[in-house]
């Protein structure tokens, strides 16, 4: 079983870093205090975790391999991943408030210790409009898909191998989604392109882990939360 296992889990990759070419010139005047006027209101790097924004055709095929030869005959025969993505949204609603209000000491159960050390020092630098751009509402989420299901294995303790799955989530949400439906809005497809709608469509990576390995199963834990607008980026690569 377990070589069968492993000959699955060589087909896992981990998301590249990306990178951004820099401006050759200063801005212009206006340009400047525009870009100042945007400094305020852009997010900061949440978490040291490459932005992901779009599925990978590569990946989705991995991930169905994954969830169907290895996670349900192995791990958790009733595993299935529409579930797990009704779940991920309530937490992602549920750590988005705990970041917006500041006090991650209420995260514990949900987030890892390591996450929360490294989200603490950023989140208690942002100002209130910053912070206001945390909170996700689950109804505002319009696209939302699982980027990479790998397995963990720890092969330290020969009587015992302790084993893990690891989701990496993306969602991409836009602010104020849910009134326009109940006003019976026409919500265009592409509105993430479109300039009246930029400011408020934000992206979220959250990664969740969960310990499978036989007596010793655990909840789900979020191990990397960050959230960006796809503005942000494209001003970034200018």
């Amino acid at each position: 079983m377990q070589h069968t296992l492993r000959r699955c889990l060589t087909m896992a990759t981990i998301p590249k870093m990306r990178c951004y070419a820099t401006l050759p010139h200063a801005p212009e005047p206006n340009q400047k205090k525009q870009a100042n006027n945007n400094n305020r209101n852009e997010l900061p790097r949440l978490m040291d975790f490459p932005e992901i924004i779009w599925p990978s055709a590569l990946n989705t095929i991995k991930n169905w391999i994954t969830v169907q030869f290895i996670i349900r005959p192995y791990f958790d025969s009733e595993f299935q991943i529409k579930d797990f993505i009704f779940g991920a949204k309530q937490a992602l609603q549920v750590v988005s408030s705990k970041l917006t209000g500041g006090d991650l000491s209420q995260l514990q159960d949900l987030v890892s210790a390591d996450a929360i050390a490294e989200l603490k020092p950023v989140v208690s630098k942002l100002s209130m409009t910053q912070r206001k751009q945390l909170e996700i509402n689950e109804s505002d989420i319009y696209l939302s898909f699982p980027y990479q299901i790998g397995i963990i294995f720890d092969d330290a303790n020969d009587k015992l191998q302790k084993r893990w799955v690891e989701i990496t989530m993306v969602f991409h949400v836009m602010r104020g989604l849910s009134e326009m439906r109940e006003r019976g809005e026409e919500i265009p497809w592409n509105m993430g392109t479109m300039p009246e709608y930029q400011d408020k469509v934000f992206i979220c990576n959250y990664r969740f882990k969960k310990e499978f390995t036989a007596g010793q199963q655990s909840d789900w834990t979020i191990n990397v939360a960050n959230h960006f607008r796809a503005i942000d980026l494209i001003n970034e690569s200018k």
